[in-house]
C-alpha cells in the first residue's frame, strides 16, 4: 500500500514535469516504478504510455488558451510521429528485448536519460551554443521537414522506449525548426496526444496477445494510480511555464534524470 501511495506521489511529480517541460513524464515514472515494483521494464512502459496522454491533455488545454501552439508544425510532426511509434513499439517486442533481453531494454533506457541530460545541461552551461529562434513563423515552416526530422525519431524514441517522446520534440524544434522554448513545449505536449494514444494502445495489445504481462490488466491499474495525481501536477505546470523561468527547475530535472540513469545501469548490469 505504501508503495502505491508512493506512486501517487510520483505521478505528480511526473504531471508537473510534464506540464512544464513539454514531456510525458515517462522519463519519472518508469524509472519510479522498476524501483518501487521491479525491473517489469515492458509493463511498466505500456502503464506509463498511458499515463502520458492524461499528463499531456490538460497541459494541451492551457497552452491553447495562452494562444501558444504553432499549428502548422503540430500538423506536420503528428503523422510522421504516429507511424513512427508503431514502428518503435514492435522494435521493442523483439524476442532480442524479452525475458533477459529487458536487461538490454534498461541499458538502452538509461543511456537514453543520460544522454538528454547531459546534452541539455551543456546547452544551458554552454555560452558557445547558441539556438536562433529569430524570425520563427509557423507558416514558414516545411510540413515535410517536421515530419522527417523531428516527428520520425520522436516517435521511434517513444516507441521504443515507452516515453512520451517531448523530451526528443522540445530540443528538435529547437534546433531543426528553431521553434522558441516555450511555442515548442506547447507544440510538443499537443503532438503527444495522438502520439500518446496511438503508443499506449500498440504497447498494451501487444503485451497482453504476446503473453508478456500477466494479469492482463496490470498496466491499467498503475495508470490508475497515476493518473489522477499526474493531471494535477499537469495543469499546474503547464500553467507556470507561460509565467515562470524554467531555467532552475530543468537544472533540478536533469539531475534527477541523471541519479535516475545511474541507477538503471547499475540495475541492468546486475540483471541475470
Amino acid at each position: 500500500m505504501d508503495a502505491y501511495i508512493f506512486l501517487a506521489v510520483v505521478g505528480l511529480a511526473a504531471g508537473f514535469a510534464g506540464g512544464l517541460l513539454g514531456i510525458g513524464g515517462s522519463v519519472i515514472l518508469i524509472p519510479a516504478m522498476n524501483e518501487l515494483f521491479g525491473y517489469h521494464q515492458h509493463v511498466h512502459q505500456g502503464a506509463a504510455m498511458i499515463v502520458n496522454f492524461f499528463v499531456v491533455a490538460p497541459a494541451a488545454v492551457q497552452h491553447a488558451r495562452a494562444n501558444a501552439i504553432a499549428w502548422p508544425v503540430v500538423k506536420g510532426m503528428a503523422p510522421a510521429a504516429v507511424i513512427a511509434v508503431i514502428v518503435g513499439v514492435f522494435v521493442s517486442e523483439l524476442p532480442f528485448f524479452a525475458g533477459s533481453g529487458q536487461a538490454y531494454l534498461v541499458l538502452l533506457f538509461a543511456g537514453f536519460i543520460a544522454y538528454v541530460a547531459a546534452v541539455d545541461l551543456y546547452r544551458m552551461t554552454s555560452r558557445s551554443v547558441v539556438e536562433s529562434t529569430s524570425g520563427f513563423g509557423p507558416q514558414n515552416v516545411s510540413p515535410w521537414k517536421a515530419g522527417l526530422l523531428v516527428g520520425v525519431p520522436t516517435g521511434i524514441t517513444a516507441g521504443l522506449l515507452g516515453v512520451g517522446g517531448g523530451i526528443i520534440m522540445v530540443p528538435l524544434q529547437r534546433r531543426v525548426l528553431h521553434v522558441p522554448l516555450r511555442i515548442a513545449i506547447a507544440n510538443s505536449a499537443t503532438t503527444i496526444i495522438v502520439l500518446s494514444l496511438v503508443g499506449a494502445a500498440t504497447k498494451n495489445y501487444a503485451l497482453i496477445t504476446e503473453g508478456l504481462m500477466t494479469p492482463w490488466w496490470t498496466t491499467f491499474r498503475l495508470a490508475g494510480v497515476l493518473i489522477p495525481t499526474a493531471m494535477i501536477g499537469a495543469t499546474i505546470g503547464s500553467k507556470l511555464v507561460h509565467v515562470l523561468p524554467v531555467k532552475h527547475i530543468r537544472f533540478a530535472f536533469i539531475g534527477l534524470m541523471l541519479v535516475f540513469a545511474v541507477r538503471l545501469f547499475l540495475r541492468a548490469w546486475s540483471m541475470p
